[in-house]
């Protein structure tokens, strides 16, 4: 049983990456509208998404009263998250973002570590490390993360994105369900970004209004996916799998935009899948 919630996990967390990289291709398509704007509509959609699961399947709360506090901490590392990266994404070149934006999976073991309690062995670790090495020969971050302010405040969305993980865990422990999750950090965003969107509403045309919609139909798949994936199994286990969105996202950059990746990308790509393999052999050893 529990290898076979751990292939789940894994199926769920590759889902995620597909449906975040179909995010970042709509967000970037949408054109130049503010990020908070832009994160109000990627959460109005994935909110009315999970609102209508609940309906649907008649689940709510689960009444226990510790799990607000863990749904308050939740939602709002989710938020600050989702806010870091889209002001990165806007004021960085996009591969220092997205380099920035991968540090999560390591957050998230880390605070696993910190509040679950979940032991590291080093050769996940090392592991997880060497995929992380992969990324930054496909991203090639700049000079400009070290000393530009919007690079601190990217690394701080990878933060809350970590701690965000590390509690949604915690909910699956606690009973919780995962479109009850999705739906509370879905409704806390939009009310923390509301605000802003009712003083500063920038006019959209209708490409870019379909672009927002598709892209938070894509969060919505993203977040049910990966809400999923650590009800299923531990970070430690399956966050290297997280960074197959980088290859996903280099198949829509090529096919969309008509990126070609280069020889030291094509390294990477060996490098990440080559990780994900070992962590499944080694996971599957562990088991035997």
């Amino acid at each position: 049983m529990k290898e076979k919630k751990k292939a789940l996990a894994v199926i769920y967390i590759l889902l995620s990456a597909l449906f975040f990289s179909l995010m970042n291709m709509f967000v970037r398509l949408s054109g130049d509208l503010p990020s908070v704007q832009k994160s109000f509509f990627r959460n109005l959609v994935s909110l009315v998404f999970a609102a209508a699961i609940l309906k649907r399947e008649g689940a709510w709360f689960s009444g226990k009263r510790e799990n607000i506090r863990y749904l308050l901490l939740r939602s709002g590392a989710g938020t600050l998250g989702i806010l870091c990266n889209f002001y990165a994404v806007d004021h960085l070149v996009l591969a220092d973002a997205s380099m920035l934006n991968k540090m999560s999976p390591f957050f998230a073991i880390v605070f696993s570590y910190l509040i679950l309690k979940e032991k590291i062995r080093l050769p996940q670790a090392l592991i997880v490390g060497c995929a992380f090495a992969g990324s930054l020969l496909i991203i090639k971050p700049t000079e400009a993360v070290f000393h530009s302010p919007a690079a601190l405040i990217g690394l701080l969305g990878g933060l809350g994105a970590g701690i965000a993980y590390t509690y949604v865990r915690v909910l699956g422990t606690k009973g919780e369900k995962g479109p009850f999750v999705v739906f509370v950090f879905s409704a806390f965003s939009c009310a923390v970004t509301l605000p802003y969107l009712l003083l500063y509403f920038q006019p959209m045309s209708r490409g870019q209004l379909l672009s927002l919609l598709l892209a938070g139909l894509s969060a919505a798949g993203g977040q049910f996916s990966i809400t999923a994936a650590y009800f299923h199994a531990p970070a430690k286990e399956i966050s290297v799998y997280d960074y197959s969105q980088i290859l996903f996202s280099a198949v829509l950059g090529f096919f969309v935009f008509g990126q070609i990746p280069d020889a030291l990308s094509w390294i990477g790509y060996g490098i990440i899948c080559s990780m994900a393999v070992a962590m499944f052999l080694y996971n599957r050893k562990r088991t035997l």
